[in-house]
Order: C-alpha cells, then structure tokens, then sequence
C-alpha cells in the first residue's frame, strides 16, 4: 500500500511538471505575439511619417510655374481627355475651398464610374484624388507667416504674353511649348500645358513681315487656347523636334534693296543662332524669291521650305516664332541680338554661303599686285589697274551719257566692267564678278546692294541725285561705313540733272527742294525718285576718280 501512495506521488508531481511547462510556454509565446505586434505598430508609424516627408519632397521639386527654359527643353504632353489637375493649378492664390469644391466634383465623377460598365477608370480616379490631396498639402506648405506663397509665385496669375507688338517697325509672336501651326486658315496655335490654362485664351493678328506698316499684308492668327478650347485642340497630322518661323515673302520684295532689307537681314537676326536647325513656314510665297535666293536660304535652314498657305497639315512644333525681327532699314543694332551679330558679320555670312574668298584676302587690285611684286609676274609688265563695276539701270535716274561715263573711268585709270543686274540672273554667278572689282560705281538706287559681295576695303562709288542726299547716306552709305567698306559720294550738281532740262530752273523740284518735301511724298518721289536721270559733268567727275585711283594705290603698298 505504502508502494501504492508512492506511486500516486511521484505522478502528482509529473503532472505539475507539465502544467509549469505549458504555462512557461504559452507566456513565451504571448510575449512573442505581444513584441510582434509592437513592432508592426511601430513600422507603420514610421513608413507612414516617411512616405508623407517623401512626397512632400517631390512636389516641392516641381516648379511652381511653367518657365521658358523649361518649355525649350521639352514640349508638354497633350491629352486628350479632361486633366483634374489643369482645375488645381488654375484656382488663383491657392484657394482651399476651391481645391475642396473640385475633389468633390472628382469623387462624384468616380461613384458615376464605379456604378457604370467602365470599372478600370476607379484606379485612374483614386489616382486624381491623390493628386489632389497632395496639391492641398503642398499649397499649405507653401504659405509662409503673411499667407503668401513661399516662392513669391501667385499661382493663376496671368502669364507674359506670347506677342510683343511694341516694336515701331514689326510685331513678333514666339511660343515655346505645345505650338501648332494651320496653314489653311494662316493659324497658330499654343496649347498651354495644364497647369498655365485658363477660362479664357488669348488672341493676336499680325503682319507677320518686317514692315508691320504695310497694310496689304494678309495677318497670321496666333492664340492661346483656353482650358476649354485646349481639350478641342486640332491633332497634329506631323511632329517635328526643331524650331519653325512663320514669315511673309511679299511685300515690297522683287526690289534687291528690300529683298535684303525687308526678308534677308531680318531672317537673318531672327534665325542664324539656330545653325540651320529651324523650319521655314513662308506665307505668300514667291517662287521667283526662293530661286534667286535659294543658297541662303537654304544655309539658313537644313529643312525642306513649306508654302504655308497650302498646307493643309496641322504641324506641331517645340517652339514657333510668327513674325521677323527687324533693327534698321538694311541695318543690324548688335545690342538687340544676343550674338552681338553687325553688318560685318551678314556681309561675311553671304560671302561665305557664296563660297567667294574668306577674310584675310586683300581688294583683287591689291592681291594682283602683291604677286607681282613677289615676282610671281614679270615686274616689267604694266601693273594690273584697278577694277571698276559700272551699274547701269534701264529705267529711272539712269545715266544718259554712259558711253561717255565709261571712257572717262578708263581714261582715270580703271578698268571698267558695265553691269546691268537682272532680276532672273543667277546670284552665284554675279557675286563672283562683284567680288573680282575693287570699285562698284553706280546711281543711287537698288543694284547698289550688291555690295554684300564686295571684300572689305572696297568701294562704292555712289554717285548721288539731285535731292537724295539724305537717303544717299542713310539707305547705303552708313551701312557701307558699318560693313568696312570705303563709302565715297559724288553729289551732282542740279544741271546735271535731267530735271533742268525738263522743267527750267524756276521749277519747285529745281528751285525749292524743301517746299517740294513739304508737299508730300507722292511729289518727291514723282520727280526726285521717278522722272530724274543723270547726265554726268564728267570733266567735273573726273577729280573724284583720281582721287580714288591714289587711294587704292596707297592701299597696295
């Protein structure tokens, strides 16, 4: 029995063993549960404070605002459809209750999704309802202690206007982002990328030639679409990665002086610094223009040129300039062009796209003869005489003695090459005839332009009309001085103007060159402009050659 009650204790004790056990047991694993559950609470804390601090991070790295450097360095994307944020970043100062106003609007547009056949929209919407709230939380980070924006940036406020018309002489629209350009309808458009839209868009019309004073130039439309219009906006039918320039090629073209002053020079300030990579969308295109001209034009865009009046396309560019940048008739301001370009650099820039010989080379006469004092010639034979170009024109302040001219000039000294430029002549060929003459001898007029081809310590001889002194200087010889070209003038007296012979000496265009400007520009160019040709004194003119003969023999030694 004693055995018995042994045996009863020794299981007594076992089974509290177990009981120790499994209390020790089920402590461990409620403290391993406890400490479990501690921890996940403390990592959802923390990753909660820290993808909170990241997006705050991200948004404030946004700009406020939409740049042009920014919009130069990519063209913002263009949806289709409604963009909730385009409501945000339109609501002007930031406005709460406005952002508010609209998250309930999207939640409302989410139940109507959600309720209908199209479920994959609620994950697109759930999105925009993100973006929104981290739009509410970014605009309070951003006031700062007097309630204004932290950036100094109003949100809304109204953007600088893609149009500058302000200028005397041209009016110029410059988009960069989102440009379309319709040539059917003579038409651009900017599409703002969300955040710069708004109730109302913007529009100009614009001559866009370098004369904006011509009032027979047909406009450009140029706007900037409103929220609304921006959803509308026609698709583009081609894309393209450079740059493109809406100009006019009419006007007073078809007159070499405007050609350049009017199309050439201004294309030139507007476009050079793009190298080439810039399309032309020309209105009003003149066949016989883009000929004549085809070297530079094509120098000055590597792209095939568009008549964009008709083009039926709608073409989408990074950036659009409507309108050409015009400093002076036939002149450059370095200070208004960021290369600091000068007539200097536009005569080089012909002569090199004309493939005529670079910079360094002397006038031919002084060339030719360096090679003969070098031996390189026969030292016994005549020394080259200098060239002279004789421009002769067909119609008005024409010289009526030209033979008579010319056997005066050879008789000075010269040789003498008589030019009558064309219009359908082929400039490749003539620039290198200008460019081999020392002298361009000719009347005030349009063929003087020719000086473009001259090297540099050329000279124009101008010989100037009774009573266009004033444009004389102004229209060639300051930009013959500008282009380091020697500018001499030789102002006929009123008896070698045919003027006297016509209409006697007490004429008003004879007798009163001031009462004759006083009466208006139709007079003046009437008689001083249309009706008046030259007959040269040449025995009086004879001086002025000698003269320049003696200088351009300094010149050469």
């Amino acid at each position: 029995m004693a055995q018995g009650m042994a045996g009863d204790g020794s299981s007594s004790q076992a089974s509290s063993g177990v009981v120790r056990s499994l209390a020790r047991h089920h402590q461990a694993v409620l403290g391993f549960l406890l400490g479990f559950f501690v921890t996940v609470m403390l990592y959802t804390t923390v990753s909660g404070l820290f993808r909170s601090t990241n997006s705050i991070v991200v948004m404030q790295s946004r700009p406020g605002e939409h740049t042009e450097q920014s919009a130069l360095t990519a063209a913002p994307l263009v949806s289709s459809t409604p963009n909730s944020s385009t409501q945000v970043h339109d609501i002007e100062n930031g406005q709460k209750h406005e952002v508010t106003k609209t998250m309930e609007k999207e939640r409302i547009e989410e139940k109507n999704l959600v309720d209908g056949t199209d479920m994959n929209n609620k994950t697109g919407n759930v999105q925009v309802h993100s973006k929104l709230k981290e739009e509410l939380i970014r605009q309070e980070l951003d006031q700062d202690d007097d309630g204004n924006n932290g950036n100094n940036v109003t949100r809304g406020a109204a953007r600088k206007p893609i149009c500058d018309l302000s200028d005397p002489r041209y009016d110029i629209c410059e988009i960069s982002g989102d440009a379309r350009a319709i040539g059917a309808n003579r038409t651009v458009l900017y599409v703002p990328p969300p955040d710069e839209r708004g109730p109302d868009g913007q529009e100009w019309a614009i001559r866009d030639q370098s004369r904006k004073d011509l009032g027979y130039i047909d406009k450009v439309n140029v706007k900037t679409l409103s929220t609304a219009e921006s959803l509308g906006a026609p698709e583009c039918t081609s894309r393209h990665t450079v740059p493109a320039v809406v100009f006019a090629m009419n006007g007073l073209t078809s007159n070499p002086w405007h050609d350049f002053s009017d199309v050439l020079i201004p294309l030139f300030i507007t476009t050079r610094a793009y190298d080439g990579e810039i399309q032309f969308l020309i209105t009003d295109l003149r066949s016989w223009f883009v000929d004549k001209y085809r070297l530079i034009l094509t120098n000055l865009s590597r792209y095939d040129i568009v008549d964009f009046n008709k083009d039926a396309n709608v073409r989408c560019y990074p950036h659009i300039i409507v309108g050409l940048r015009s400093h002076a008739d036939l002149g450059i301001d370095p200070a208004r062009t960021p290369q600091n370009y000068t007539m200097v650099d536009f005569r080089m820039y012909i002569r090199d796209v004309f493939s005529l010989p670079p910079e360094g080379q002397g006038i031919p006469y002084e060339e030719a003869n360096k090679k003969k004092g070098n031996g390189g010639i026969d030292d016994s034979m005549e020394k080259q005489r200098p060239r002279l170009m004789l421009i002769s024109r067909a119609e008005n302040r024409k010289f009526v003695n030209l033979p008579e001219i010319s056997a005066a000039v050879e008789a000075a000294g010269f040789e003498v090459l008589v030019m009558e430029p064309l219009r359908d002549m082929r400039l490749e060929e003539f620039s290198r005839v200008v460019d081999s003459c020392d002298v361009l001898m000719g009347a005030h007029g349009a063929a003087l332009t020719s000086f473009f081809f001259l090297r540099t310590n050329a000279v124009v001889l101008q010989v100037v009309p009774w009573g266009l002194e004033r444009e004389a200087m102004s229209y060639f010889g300051v930009h013959a001085k500008d282009m380091m070209l020697l500018d001499i003038e030789y102002t006929i007296t009123v008896e070698e103007s045919t003027l006297y012979e016509k209409y006697g000496k007490d004429h008003v265009a004879v007798s009163d060159l001031e009462l004759l400007r006083k009466q208006g520009w139709q007079l003046l160019r009437q008689y001083l402009w249309e009706e008046q040709d030259i007959r040269l004194n040449v025995t009086r003119f004879s001086p002025t050659l000698h003269q320049l003969l003696r200088t351009l023999s300094e010149w050469r030694r």
